[in-house]
């Protein structure tokens, strides 16, 4: 732990120093521009426009790191004083449309638009604003750029007011610009199931400081709970023709995966969420099934009344607010080659052993460990490989008991006995990892990003790699703390 603290420092000292070199009041004044686009096109062909800009509120980010030393995600906004030509703040992200290009759909050429936002500190003159991707290498090359007047006429700058939305201020830590403000969104609750969100905010809350790094950091967080009452409580099920009408428009099967809950309604999302300051956002869905998601520096989801509540947020938000990739492969995803591998992962807790004398956390890795590090590969894939036939089987059988409106006590029985199953397996699964001979120690294991082979994961087991109550492995909660330090140093 040592050596891996010491490492942290130095890297933030070094980023610290470039992000040090922007002074802020030179460049932006202390309010937030909203820029909303549309992101077009397939798997080959991708085409961003602006939609309207908004002028609005604090800016909720920090004052001095403005240049993003992390180098994760896929894409990268970055802004540039147009006078001169410097770069003055930057923000790497991933986005929906990004995960849709690796989907069945995009690859046979159906095109697709999603709603997008970036938000940057209101800046005092022209800008020039950019978004890069990565290629296939991961290299970042700029796919849009237009100029911006901070000065035209037609940027929006009236207050978006709903009078329905209900604000819960949990605890504010201080100074936005120092701390990490998260904006916690409710749907699918009604307008009588308020204090049921509330509820569910503040167990959201108390989740996040039981593990590290975030116990030893809770002074520098800040929550907002803010509820948008829904006209129908759940969210859709479209694998069981269940459609609600919900304030937010979360549904499950995102993608064409039955656990994948998200929304492509990004506009209503940041309409809400502009009425406090915010850096990250979480939907909680108001739902007994297991289901969530998490897009690094967009948002993450989850729900509320199913039994893996606390694992669901803290996995998902390991992605949407740390950039941690899944290291999970044996699970039906809805990617077709998310990663490859012979090009490294930006992502911190993944590697292909591209160079394999010096992958990403080599230095941690203990003495008596061989690289790859020879797991118990094959007996935890026949027993996990069962269960996911299970598991898809039980799953599709509560489906299709929805759609032919089956009696809701047989329902229930069914969904009783996917539970049981899944946290007796869950346990068998923590059982086999915690008796590995590499339990606890850093290594490269192989079976990681939905690949069975050609991706290894830090650790034997983490909090991104299977469901219980368990923390992040050292990788990543080292990842977690450089981006809380981003935020509040």
């Amino acid at each position: 732990m040592k050596i891996i603290f010491s490492f942290l420092l130095a890297s933030l000292i070094v980023s610290h120093v470039k992000a040090s070199e922007i002074k802020f009041d030179a460049y932006f004044l202390d309010e937030t521009m909203r820029i909303d686009y549309h992101n077009m096109g397939d798997s080959e062909f991708e085409i961003i426009s602006v939609d309207r800009i908004y002028r609005y509120g604090i800016w909720a980010g920090s004052v001095t790191n403005l240049i993003d030393n992390l180098n994760n995600g896929k894409y990268y906004l970055k802004v540039y004083d147009s006078a001169s030509g410097k770069l003055i703040f930057s923000k790497g992200f991933d986005t929906y449309f990004g995960e849709y290009q690796t989907s069945a759909e995009a690859l046979n050429g159906i095109k697709k638009t999603y709603h997008e936002t970036a938000l940057i500190p209101y800046p005092k003159n022209k800008i020039r604003f950019s978004i890069e991707k990565r290629d296939k290498k991961n290299n970042l090359e700029e796919i849009f750029s237009t100029e911006i007047n901070p000065s035209d006429q037609y940027i929006v700058k009236e207050k978006i007011i709903n009078s329905s939305i209900k604000i819960i201020k949990h605890e504010n830590s201080g100074d936005p610009h120092t701390k990490i403000d998260i904006a916690v969104l409710g749907d699918g609750y009604t307008e009588s199931e308020t204090e049921k969100f509330q509820k569910d905010f503040n167990r959201l809350v108390k989740t996040l400081f039981e593990i590290e790094p975030y116990k030893s950091n809770h002074d520098k967080f800040s929550f907002y709970g803010i509820l948008k009452p829904s006209e129908e409580n759940g969210s859709d099920e479209p694998g069981a023709n269940i459609f609600k009408n919900t304030a937010l428009g979360t549904t499950f099967y995102s993608l064409g995966s039955e656990r994948y809950l998200l929304t492509e309604d990004n506009k209503t999302i940041r309409d809400v969420a502009e009425n406090v300051p915010y850096d990250a956002l979480v939907i909680i869905v108001n739902h007994n099934r297991y289901g969530g998601g998490g897009i690094y520096n967009l948002f993450c989801t989850l729900t509320s009344d199913n039994q893996w509540f606390e694992y669901l947020f803290l996995h998902e938000f390991g992605h949407s607010f740390a950039g941690l990739a899944d290291e999970y492969y044996t699970s039906d995803v809805a990617y077709t080659e998310f990663y490859k591998i012979d090009v490294e992962p930006v992502e911190p807790n993944l590697t292909a052993l591209v160079d394999i004398k010096n992958f990403k956390w080599k230095e941690f890795v203990a003495e008596d460990i061989e690289i790859p590090t020879l797991w118990e590969k094959a007996l935890f894939d026949s027993m996990d490989l069962k269960w996911q036939e299970e598991r898809r089987a039980l799953n599709e059988k509560i489906a299709e008991s929805k759609r032919n409106k089956v009696a809701s006590d047989e329902i229930s029985k069914t969904q009783e006995e996917y539970n049981r199953k899944d946290k007796l397996h869950s346990e068998e699964v923590a059982d086999f990892l915690r008796n590995s001979k590499y339990w606890s120690k850093i290594g490269a294991f192989e079976g990681a990003g939905y690949l069975s082979n050609g991706l290894y994961r830090p650790m034997i087991d983490c909090l991104m790699f299977s469901k219980g109550k368990k923390p992040y492995c050292k990788i990543c909660e080292n990842a977690v703390l450089r981006v809380i330090n981003n935020y509040t140093k």
